[in-house]
């Protein structure tokens, strides 16, 4: 498949997420932001040469008409991959038995993008950490919302 043919791909697809499933409290589409976050920084973490036109595209398809939702998720984005180094020191110090490369490629990128939150942003950490969960139970297995939110208390617990 040439770029061109792979262009037109991403735009012909329809949106993964949809706003109308999200509730409209005050920062409730925070929620839509950090999903599509979540499922820019799986897909980079599958995919290392994934091409930054095809996830503006996407970006753009699945926020449009929503600056601040669209600003908040490409700084996390951008966020979780400048500080990915210092992101998977801090899951290591924390993830018994566990090795970061060794973590189901959702678990991680959800902990990355939890983490940065965390760290970097102004969000309480009992929203991050309830966030996180979400998207565990919304995309991984049975045994991901225990882990998360396992592993985020431990950071917390550090944090304090």
């Amino acid at each position: 498949m040439n770029q061109n043919q792979e262009l037109e791909l991403v735009n012909s697809l329809e949106s993964v997420n949809n706003i109308d499933d999200y509730s409209r409290r005050k920062y409730a589409n925070r929620v839509l932001a950090r999903t599509v976050a979540f499922q820019v920084i799986y897909q980079n973490d599958m995919n290392a040469d994934s091409r930054q036109d095809l996830t503006d595209d996407f970006l753009a398809g699945e926020l449009p008409n929503h600056e601040m939702l669209y600003k908040f998720a490409t700084d996390l984005i951008d966020g979780v991959s400048k500080n990915l180094e210092l992101i998977d020191s801090r899951l290591s110090q924390v993830s018994h038995n566990w090795s970061v490369e060794r973590m189901s490629p959702i678990e991680r990128s959800i902990l990355r993008l939890a983490v940065y939150e965390i760290f970097y942003m102004d969000t309480p950490n009992p929203v991050v950490i309830n966030e996180a969960v979400e998207l565990a139970k919304k995309f991984g297995n049975k045994n991901a919302p225990s882990f998360v939110n396992g592993v985020l208390d431990r950071i917390r617990k550090n944090e304090s």
